[in-house]
């Protein structure tokens, strides 16, 4: 772990303020591990080095003249395909926008570039963002430099792998239904789904839309906790046009050690059933917490009906990202749900209806996700955290079949076949009230693959999802490279 390319972002950017590494030399040094590994990864898809070689170059020569740009001066990273920057196509995979490029950047890319970043390429993702694996037909498949044969998850996919592979010193991604988490959990390294607004996505929407999009929140991926807190901090804050009004101020840790915290575990739910193993990785740390004095009960539940919970979220989730369909589709979908049996409740069915809700219907469900978002307020009160699984199980095999129909595709669990989109469950039991959520590096499977554990927080508690990641960084688990990338 003593290679610069594995370091947390943190430690890079301290290590070019000191000159133990210059920036353009650190660039130089991920470029060729992108040369020499990408092309297995297929994780970095788009690249734009004049100008990269050009700013860190320039990172150089202010720190010669004793000037800092910042938190992240002279690092160089990537960023999510989804995500607007001048000189690289935004694409979310589809054909239609292959030589779609942007004018001006996201507002979270320019807050990074005004903290010094050198943003050098982009990472790859599903169509539409829409898939726990990252394949498209513009840029291919991505795999997962733990056992190429595997998804390293979606959609921020790419940017799991390149941090894994050590290609990229810092990653920014989005999550509405796990694909910051997902990602984090199959590949082994750090991510961080936000509070819900608190980080502004403008320039991230599907290109032509500039509205926020419900559920779904940027945030950044790394190889360290630390990185987390110093990228969250750089780019969470209102938007310009709204800071006229309000700023941010979230709430300090809970505590500053691992028995300051008070933690509830749950390790598995009827509505996405979690492998034995995975479960094993994470009982494994709740013992190892016990022992280090946190008050941790595997008894605690929220005054919630998980599947209630579970079903409110796939409408509202299905009915945000119904903007993305085509009027030829909608009204194909529209017609599909008009005749379906009011009896069926099949997850197709559920799909079929939350793609074309009424207005009416979904200030409904957006009133259900009110009531429980107070009833997660009060589980809060008597716990700090939960932990809980991030998905079924490790990452799976690729599988572009059923593509369009994509809760056809099973993973085994348990030695059964499970659907795919039941992982949604995890994903959505904090996203659904607006909760943060941490992923961290749990352990390995006997196969060799990583498990990571979801940390969830109470809203605005995101400072002690990330605290307590750090305190477990430190204390039981931290990144470690997969072996064929060393």
């Amino acid at each position: 772990m003593s290679e610069p390319h594995f370091r947390s972002a943190t430690a890079l950017a301290a290590a070019i303020r000191t000159r133990e590494i210059g920036c353009r030399e650190l660039l130089e040094r991920y470029l060729s591990r992108v040369e020499r590994h990408n092309p297995a990864l297929n994780a970095i898809i788009a690249t734009d080095l004049d100008p990269a070689r050009q700013r860190a170059d320039g990172a150089d020569a202010a720190l010669a003249r004793g000037e800092n740009w910042g938190a992240l001066h002279g690092l160089p990273m990537t960023v999510k395909e989804s995500f607007d920057v001048v000189g690289m196509p935004t694409t979310w995979g589809l054909t239609e926008l292959k030589v779609n490029m942007p004018t001006g950047n996201a507002l979270a890319v320019d807050r990074l570039l005004a903290a010094g970043a050198v943003i050098f390429g982009k990472t790859n993702v599903p169509v539409l963002l829409a898939d726990s694996q990252s394949y498209n037909p513009v840029y291919g498949t991505t795999n997962n430099p733990w056992d190429l044969s595997l998804t390293p998850g979606g959609s921020s996919g790419g940017a799991a792998a390149a941090l894994a592979a050590g290609l990229t010193g810092l990653e920014l991604g989005s999550d509405i239904g796990g694909s910051i988490r997902n990602p984090a959990h199959y590949c082994g390294v750090y991510g961080h789904k936000s509070t819900y607004g608190i980080a502004p996505p403008r320039g991230q929407p599907l290109p032509g839309n500039v509205a926020a999009s419900d559920i779904s929140v940027i945030c950044p991926l790394a190889r360290s906790a630390d990185d987390l807190a110093l990228a969250l901090g750089i780019i969470a804050g209102p938007d310009p046009v709204e800071a006229a009004g309000w700023r941010l101020d979230l709430a300090p840790p809970r505590g500053n050690a691992l028995s300051d915290y008070r933690v509830a575990v749950i390790l598995d739910d009827p509505n996405c059933p979690v492998d034995r193993e995975a479960q094993d990785i994470l009982q494994g740390l709740a013992d190892f917490l016990a022992g280090q004095g946190v008050g941790v009960s595997d008894q605690a539940r929220s005054n919630i009906d998980t599947s209630h919970l579970h079903a409110v979220y796939i409408k509202l989730l299905r009915a945000a990202t119904s903007r993305r369909l085509t009027d030829e589709i909608f009204q194909r979908q529209l017609e599909t749900a008009r005749e379906l049996d009011p009896g069926d409740q099949s997850f197709f069915a559920r799909v079929m209806r939350a793609n074309t809700l009424h207005h009416r219907d979904w200030l409904a469900a957006n009133e259900e996700r009110h009531r429980l978002r107070l009833k997660w307020a009060d589980f809060f009160r008597d716990y700090d955290l939960l932990l809980c699984p991030v998905a079924a199980a490790a990452a799976y095999p690729h599988d572009h079949d059923h593509e369009s129909e994509r809760w056809k595709r099973t993973i085994l669990v348990n030695g059964r076949p499970e659907p795919t989109v039941n992982d949604l469950f995890w994903a959505g039991l904090p996203g659904l009230a607006y909760l943060p959520a941490t992923v961290a590096p749990a352990g390995l499977t006997r196969k060799g693959l990583p498990v990571g554990v979801q940390i969830v927080g109470p809203q605005y508690g995101d400072r002690s999802c990330i605290a307590f990641a750090q305190l477990l960084e430190g204390a039981h688990r931290s990144f470690a490279p997969p072996p064929n990338f060393v």
